[in-house]
């Protein structure tokens, strides 16, 4: 049973939310260009152009996109524009939990990938076990790469003198975003795998139809 059966949310109810940070996303923009904050301006942007991702997907590429994934893709860059207002430096938990919603879909990333490769080729077969175990070290991995892009563009924007778009708090903040994308990983593994389900045969289906054409 998904999540949104469990809380009695409708399909339609979840695209209007949806739609709804889609918009405040807009507006956060136009508040990052009053207060010429460069760092607001980017981070809502590329927000927004990763909520139209889903659409474009569904449109182009016949991928389906359930609105409860739709809705969980829009919420983790959601809350990640609005902690640039503010709760990034006020509120102690707003950066675990946008690091924890990121990562968990950077597993589904990963998961929906190799489970359509797993699907695709009859010789490759992926134990159960193994994908628990890949989704979580692949969150791993990638977070590690973030936080040294955090570093590296904090080091960068303290050179040039400028604010920098993303910012790096020391070694025990880094832990704990390593600690919460294991979480998110982990939300993902044994939990949001249902959401995918879809979007992997779909995946391995474009796959087979690629390698077939190419013949």
């Amino acid at each position: 049973m998904r999540i949104r059966e469990r809380l009695g949310i409708s399909e339609h109810s979840q695209r209007q939310l949806t739609r709804l940070m889609e918009l405040s996303l807009i507006g956060i923009f136009f508040v990052g260009m009053d207060r010429g904050n460069l760092g607001i301006m980017i981070n809502s942007a590329l927000a927004f152009a990763i909520t139209l991702v889903p659409a474009v997907l569904k449109r182009d590429y016949q991928i389906p996109m359930d609105a409860g994934l739709t809705l969980w893709i829009t919420t983790a860059v959601f809350l990640h524009a609005v902690g640039t207002l503010g709760p990034y430096q006020n509120v102690w938990w707003w950066d675990h939990v946008t690091h924890m919603l990121s990562a968990s879909l950077v597993a589904g990333v990963g998961y929906a990938t190799v489970r359509a490769l797993d699907a695709y080729n009859p010789d490759v077969y992926l134990p159960p076990r193994f994908m628990f175990v890949f989704i979580l070290m692949f969150v791993v991995a990638f977070g590690v790469i973030w936080e040294v892009t955090e570093f590296a563009v904090s080091g960068l924007g303290s050179i040039l003198g400028g604010r920098a778009v993303l910012t790096q708090y020391g070694l025990e903040d880094t832990m704990l975003d390593l600690l919460f994308d294991t979480a998110g990983g982990l939300i993902t593994a044994v939990w949001g795998t249902a959401y995918l389900t879809d979007v992997t045969g779909a995946l391995a289906d474009r796959l087979d139809t690629r390698m077939q054409g190419s013949e």
